[in-house]
């Protein structure tokens, strides 16, 4: 035997032996041979359980693995839970007069939710609304997951969506748990209540202790919100996600493009909020330990409208955690019913505006709705009684507007004095209302007492649920716009869209012909002369035109509002000025305004004083300019 062949043979012989020394030294020990045949024994009884548990031998990914080496692959990715880490996927039914629950086995979470006394609206090819079941939380890509930290099984831990729970059914009560075996489980029940979409939710540990680190368990909650009004564009506008904090602050997340939220205190509760549905969980007793929140901006062409995340720390040092669930309407009361804030979701506005809403305009259409069933028609009451609140006002700047209408021929005269020098004019024309009594802007304080009116309701109409798909003459939705007709071949006009509001047209129409008769009654010599009083004159008429771009896709609730109020506000002028005011009484108030001995130093003086000192300034000016030609 030569000298190669004799390496050879030791080579070999010391592979043998290192192999065998491995081997030996790396066998499993009594206990871990006990603790592998326990694994498999929790499998194959949770697997009898489980009636349609698919077999390890069916399942795809693992079929040709032997039992020991798939329970240690178990054991590694999911710990103790291993015995609930395969399974197959099967739904359960829980239903109350309101909404039908869908529940599912694979992460013990809710699926879907139908609403029952609501639709889904959609326009198709056609331009016709089609309506649909509404249904929430139903994208296949959601998630609603617990991060159970385990240690040894690295930073991640199990995530429950990987599990597959048992469920245990009582009346409308469900429970999930998760076995870890040796009689220790993670817990998820569900309690529905008839008459509410409320849903009671608790979640439990119980014999972990030593297994999961309590103190660390985050839920991952990820939901694409679907589109479900017609008019898409405000849809998107109106939907976020909202936090309330333990200082009571209410904060947002996404009305208006990609977001994120790290708020610093705790929170009470978190909410995925559409236009007029939404998605919420609450502390039922204390508070989430940190939150994080994340809004992401989906394409038009989207199947979906937003993609909201929210991670949670949830404080289960005690073993359990009592939540609330809310999935349903923004309606207020019964977003009030469930507690800390929840109807400050729906979006009626901030500061002075939202204050207005709710506790004005809301209960005053609360108690016309519940009198009168066309929600149009209880537009127009409400105008109504607003026109009338205000009327006193209105009375006022009519009165104010018909002492001007008096002076109207001195204006002239005066006119005629300084032609074009506006200066001039307008000091001699603040002098003259001074004796004469007049306040030039008596006129402004109707309107400016109808502007936080006027912007509440501005947020009002599309925030409102109770105007969704209601139907008004030719208008099918009044939180929607209006189609009286759609343009043809698909065209669309930028800024103005693709058909035509009629509530709209006729309210740009109404303020033209508003503006044109309170224009009458005006002088705009006061105003300047030349190209000033021009640029003001077509001012009053482009306005209308710029709302009639800037309304047409707004809610025809709103428009309806509008076009009711102007002509509302013009049978009150024609009314007052011919009935309620007689000219030859403001003459002769006139004449004895200018016989009373005037104060010294009021407002008008002053005014007076500093438009002169303005006019002595202009005209050192122009000196200067004349002596450098």
């Amino acid at each position: 035997m030569d000298k190669t062949n004799l390496n050879q043979i030791i080579g070999i012989t010391l592979i043998f032996a290192i192999l065998f020394y491995w081997l030996k030294v790396n066998a499993p020990t009594e206990e871990q041979l006990a603790e592998q045949q326990r694994i498999s024994d929790s499998i194959k009884a949770a697997m009898v359980v489980e009636k349609d548990v698919t077999p390890i031998a069916e399942t795809p990914a693992f079929q040709d693995l032997p039992d020991s080496l798939l329970n240690l692959k178990m054991v590694a990715t999911h710990g103790a839970f291993a015995p609930s880490a395969i399974g197959k996927e099967q739904t359960t039914t829980v239903e109350n007069d309101l909404m039908t629950v869908v529940f599912t086995n694979k992460g013990g979470r809710i699926k879907e939710v139908t609403l029952k006394e609501y639709q889904k609206s959609k326009l198709d090819s056609n331009k016709v609304v089609q309506l649909s079941t509404l249904k929430l939380l139903e994208d296949n890509k959601n998630k609603f997951e617990y991060l159970l930290p385990m240690p040894g099984l690295g930073s991640g831990g199990v995530k429950t969506s990987s599990l597959y729970f048992t469920p245990t059914v009582n009346g409308k009560t469900i429970t999930f748990r998760a076995n870890a075996g040796n009689g220790k489980y993670f817990e998820q029940k569900y309690v529905i209540n008839d008459g509410t979409y409320g849903i009671d939710y608790l979640v439990k540990l119980v014999g972990l202790d030593t297994e999961v680190d309590a103190s660390d368990i985050e839920l991952n909650w990820v939901n694409y919100l679907d589109k479900i009004e017609e008019n898409v564009k405000y849809e998107r506008s109106y939907t976020a996600a909202y936090y309330y904090d333990t200082e009571e602050d209410l904060e947002d997340c996404g009305c208006t493009g990609n977001e994120e939220e790290k708020p610093e205190e705790r929170v009470k509760w978190v909410s995925h909020s559409n236009q007029f549905f939404n998605s919420s969980l609450m502390a039922k007793d204390g508070s989430f330990r940190k939150a994080e929140l994340y809004a992401e901006m989906l394409d038009e062409d989207d199947a979906d409208l937003k993609k909201l995340t929210t991670k949670l720390k949830v404080p289960m040092e005690s073993g359990a955690f009592a939540m609330n669930f809310y999935v349903g309407p923004n309606e207020y009361d019964r977003l009030a019913a469930q507690g800390n804030g929840l109807e400050d979701i729906i979006p009626y506005g901030s500061s002075i505006f939202g204050t207005i809403n709710r506790w004005l305009i809301r209960p005053a259409f609360s108690f016309l709705n519940s009198i009168i069933s066309n929600k149009g028609i209880a537009i127009i009451v409400m105008t109504l009684l607003v026109k009338l609140l205000l009327f006193p006002l209105t009375y006022k700047m009519v009165y104010s507007q018909q002492k001007m209408a008096v002076l109207k021929p001195r204006m002239a005269k005066m006119k005629e004095k300084f032609g074009d020098d506006a200066q001039a004019m307008q000091v001699e024309t603040m002098k003259m209302y001074r004796e004469y009594g007049v306040n030039p802007l008596g006129g402004c304080l109707p309107i400016a007492a109808q502007m936080p009116i006027w912007f509440a309701l501005f947020r009002f109409f599309p925030a409102s649920i109770e105007f969704r798909q209601a139907p008004f003459l030719w208008a099918h939705d009044l939180s929607s716009f209006d189609v009286f007709a759609w343009l043809p071949n698909g065209m669309e006009i930028p800024f103005y869209g693709a058909h035509i509001s009629l509530f709209t047209l006729l309210y740009a129409v109404s303020m033209i012909a508003y503006t044109w008769y309170n224009s009458k009654q005006m002088d705009m010599s006061q105003m300047g002369g030349g190209q000033q009083q021009q640029m003001m004159m077509y001012m009053q008429y482009f306005m209308p035109i710029m709302f009639l771009f800037f309304f047409n896709n707004y809610a025809a609730g709103l428009t309806t509002y509008m076009f009711t109020s102007n002509m509302m506000n013009i049978s009150q002028m024609v009314f007052t000025k011919s009935v309620l005011i007689d000219k030859n009484k403001i003459e002769e108030e006139l004449k004895a305004n200018k016989a009373k001995p005037k104060k010294k130093g009021g407002f008008s003086e002053r005014l007076a004083e500093a438009m002169k000192e303005q006019q002595k300034i202009q005209a050192q000016k122009d000196a200067a300019k004349k002596k450098k030609r």
